[in-house]
């Protein structure tokens, strides 16, 4: 720190906070300063600072010196609720209220801390709302809760501060839109308030400037950027013999490997991207686990208090090794992890940073992190993520517009807490950048849903929830109206079913008599039609329906054509596909490749052509009596696998008799009994006007949607007193009120929003819009005799789901040698496939 730096500050930094620095060897850093001096000036604030960097103490050091003597001056200090702070994680709420109970009890200043989520006993939560602490930690679902009481007013009318922790990790999605408009009632409600948000990894801080901002004014938020930490120290790890894998995604040719770094060091982090891989890598490394090492997991299915006894555990130090997948990301802060390894791709530079970030903690210390591609294509992701993070590049998602079903609730909640103006209600929303584009008309729609249920389902009293005060008479009269709930009693159902958070259902898959062959994830399950064929249990199956939380099938004589196999997944951001997609047109640089990636790319190169960006790259050949055609999209394998089902659908209008298709992160491969001369009329942009609509509304996915929007809109209860409904009843109630819908109000707001969910988050439609527009322009189309070296990834997995459980692996490999065999030869066709 440099003296101007020092002299600012001890202007600005009160005595008692540089005395607790100074007592424990540490300095006021520059961004915590002015992080200080913002909140002075009456500005709201975005601290962008790597993980280390005191990020969260600088949030709250405005807080901290309010509460100072030397800032009080013989007053008392200010009494009820002064600073709310907002994380994505109960338990890192829990972890910072402990890091911040030090300073604090240190320091001696009058401050009380407490918590506040789902876990809090209802004592505890009642007394918050009359005698709150100076500082409360909360989450978005449970703050939108305290909104919804009468005693929200007085509880928060003397609010100074709103710290929001972590703020990539949801201002993007549905909870992000839940918090905006919590914060735009907490501004309502204290004009003075000051917001400040705190992330380590933003790739564009002005957009979320403008998100936090009230009526999204970016110049009321200052930017405040962290000093520089050490460099991250990130390897890829590479097989022993240097030949990296030809398909597949778990890395257990590492486990050796794995198993030897974690010896070596004192606590090793290790992520997956799914919850499968988690335990999959975990039993891989128990088997290998000849010392007995204390090695654990974590993942959001395990039980809480199984996930409570492993961070425990964590935070003693009991550990040299946690297995964990995105439940961690955002991570207990545990200084002793000295290294920290990725399973398979990171898919995002972001993504990586955070979780580089959980080794050490510490800003003057480099993090470890070794990388460990599962194929080739993962090999050259991973080198990008590194190259990413190694030149400071961040990524994330989009922002887009609020959901109204996140609006409908948040009305309902407003009505709970007391009558309100229309007029001034929708003022207060639209001062939120997420709602800025919601008019009289929209607003009109939502409170008529939340007031009726709608027109088709006006004539039940069940679905009135709030009434407008002076009913029909004042409406004709015009003027501002003034609603107010329809009993008390709405209040109650509200509580006990608002959140934003859906539990993820499984779905079995049965024959029509009954017999159960297991089960599948939701989100598979609902893209599938009656006649649709899917590889499960060894066993092709053709749909007969999906019904409640039954899919139907029977066994099939054809070849399954969707890929069953994989689970949620974690998108692949468009920074690290367009990086690859450059590594793979600078062949100057391909020498500091292993040799056999080298020569793999040199052999696509000869053989075929290289997926430029600006550019779609399309590949036929024969292979095995059928003809593949594959597509290198570089769009992430949810919108790879949503133009999976549409291309085979117009397939097969066009007779092309299509057999299946399989997708990953990179491209689609799709084989059929007649060959794809020409892939462009199969391209178009109006699929997805015309498949696209005709596939939604034919599959799950609109149900699912619809039944996920209910829920949140507020239109069917989860929860009853004392008991909770199954996913079989909430679906039962969802699919009857979506049925009628569609018939009698097809422009309903809640199909609106079902929609827009199946569209952006189900579907990925803006990457696959973004494709289909390059490829009317830019399409290359290249014919070849057999299967090129790229293609040969995504080839080695179809048909994994018919291969009996026990022998995937081996056969895994010899097709894998098989392809790569025939893909890498520069032999004559003729000599590699003798009569």
């Amino acid at each position: 720190m440099n003296k101007r730096t020092t002299q600012t500050a001890s202007r600005v930094v009160p005595p008692e906070i540089e005395a607790w620095f100074t007592g424990r060897d540490w300095r006021v850093r520059r961004h915590q300063t002015e992080m200080l001096e913002a909140s002075d000036a009456g500005r709201h604030s975005l601290l962008v600072a790597d993980t280390g960097a005191g990020k969260t103490l600088g949030g709250f050091l405005p807080t901290l010196a309010a509460f100072c003597p030397s800032r009080l001056n013989g007053e008392d200090p200010p009494e009820g609720l002064h600073t709310l702070y907002v994380s994505p994680l109960k338990a890192l709420a829990h972890d910072v209220q402990r890091n911040l109970v030090t300073p604090v009890e240190d320091m001696g200043l009058p401050l009380r801390i407490e918590t506040r989520s789902g876990d809090t006993p209802s004592d505890r939560k009642k007394r918050q709302r009359t005698k709150p602490p100076h500082i409360l930690m909360t989450t978005p679902e449970s703050l939108s809760l305290l909104l919804s009481y009468p005693d929200s007013f007085a509880m928060f009318a003397g609010l100074k501060r709103v710290i929001v922790d972590e703020v990539h990790a949801f201002a993007t999605g549905k909870r992000g839109d839940l918090l905006a408009l919590a914060l735009s009632r907490l501004q309502a409600i204290a004009p003075d308030l000051q917001r400040a948000a705190l992330s380590a990894t933003l790739a564009d801080p002005e957009n979320y400037r403008t998100w936090l901002a009230p009526w999204g004014d970016i110049e009321e938020v200052a930017l405040i950027k962290g000093e520089d930490g050490a460099p991250a120290e990130v390897e890829i790890l590479l097989p022993i013999e240097e030949r990296v894998p030809w398909g597949g995604h778990a890395a257990t040719w590492s486990i050796p490997q794995l198993y030897d770094l974690i010896k070596q060091n004192r606590t090793t982090l290790v992520f997956t991207n799914t919850r499968f891989l988690s335990e999959y890598i975990f039993q891989y490394l128990w088997d290998a686990n000849e010392d007995k090492l204390p090695i654990g997991i974590h993942h959001g299915s395990l039980s809480k208090e199984a996930r409570r006894k492993v961070e425990g555990a964590m935070a003693r130090g009991e550990l040299r090794a946690l297995v964990a997948t995105a439940s961690l990301d955002l991570g207990v802060d545990w200084g002793d992890i000295d290294c920290v390894v990725q399973m398979g791709a990171p898919k995002g530079s972001s993504r990586l940073l955070q979780r580089i970030g959980r080794a050490n903690h510490r800003l003057d210390q480099p993090s470890r992190a070794v990388l460990v591609p599962g194929n080739r294509f993962e090999f050259l992701e991973a080198t990008a993520a590194k190259e990413a993070v190694d030149a400071g590049q961040r990524d994330g998602e989009d922002f887009r517009p609020g959901g109204l079903d996140v609006l409908a609730q948040h009305v309902m909640g407003c009505a709970c807490a007391a009558p309100f103006e229309e007029a001034a209600l929708l003022a207060e929303i639209r001062s939120s950048h997420a709602y800025a584009w919601v008019d009289t008309a929209i607003f009109t729609r939502v409170l008529e849903f939340v007031a009726t249920g709608g027109y088709a389902l006006k004539a039940y009293d069940r679905f009135r929830r709030i009434v407008r005060e002076g009913g029909a008479k004042k409406a004709a009269a015009g003027g501002d109206a003034t609603w107010r709930l329809a009993h008390p009693q709405q209040a109650a159902k509200h509580r006990l079913n608002a959140g934003i958070i859906m539990d993820g259902e499984m779905l079995q898959v049965r024959f029509r008599n009954g017999r159960s062959l297991g089960k599948v994830e939701e989100r598979f399950a609902a893209q599938l039609s009656p006649g649709d064929t899917f590889g499960f249990a060894g066993m092709s199956l053709e749909v007969e329906k999906v019904q409640d939380m039954d899919v139907v099938v029977r066994a099939s004589s054809k070849a399954a054509m969707i890929p069953s196999y994989g689970g949620a997944r974690m998108p692949l951001t468009t920074h690290l596909a367009d990086r690859v997609r450059e590594m793979l047109i600078d062949r100057a640089k391909w020498g500091r490749f292993p040799d056999d990636v080298r020569e793999w790319l040199e052999v696509q190169d000869w053989r075929s052509k290289m997926p430029a960006p600006g550019t779609l790259l399309v590949e036929s050949f024969p292979h095995g009596k059928r003809y593949f055609t594959v597509y290198y999209t570089f769009i992430g394998w949810n919108a790879n696998q949503s133009l999976g089902m549409l291309v085979t659908k117009r397939m097969e209008d066009r007779g092309l008799k299509p057999l299946g298709f399989n997708a990953n992160d990179y491209c689609l491969a799709v084989w059929s009994l007649r060959p794809v001369e020409d892939p462009v009329p199969l391209l178009s942009p109006d699929i997805l006007t015309d498949e696209f609509i005709d596939w939604v509304q034919d599959s799950h996915l609109l149900r699912r949607a619809f039944r996920e929007v209910a829920v949140i809109g507020g239109l069917v209860e989860r929860q009853q007193p004392g008991k909770r409904k199954t996913g079989k009843q909430v679906t039962f109630s969802t699919d009857l009120i979506y049925e009628v819908l569609r018939k009698y109000e097809p422009d309903h707001v809640l199909l609106e929003a079902a929609w827009a969910d199946a569209r952006t988050l189900m579907t990925d439609i803006g990457r696959l819009g973004d494709m289909l527009d390059v490829a009317a322009e830019q399409l290359v189309h290249v014919e070849l005799d057999r299967v090129s070296p790229l293609a040969v990834p995504v080839m080695v997995l179809i048909g994994r789901e018919n291969v009996p459980q026990g022998a995937a692996d081996d056969e895994l490999l010899l097709e894998a040698e098989s392809l790569a065999d025939a893909a890498m030869r520069t032999d004559p066709l003729e000599e590699l496939e003798p009569d």
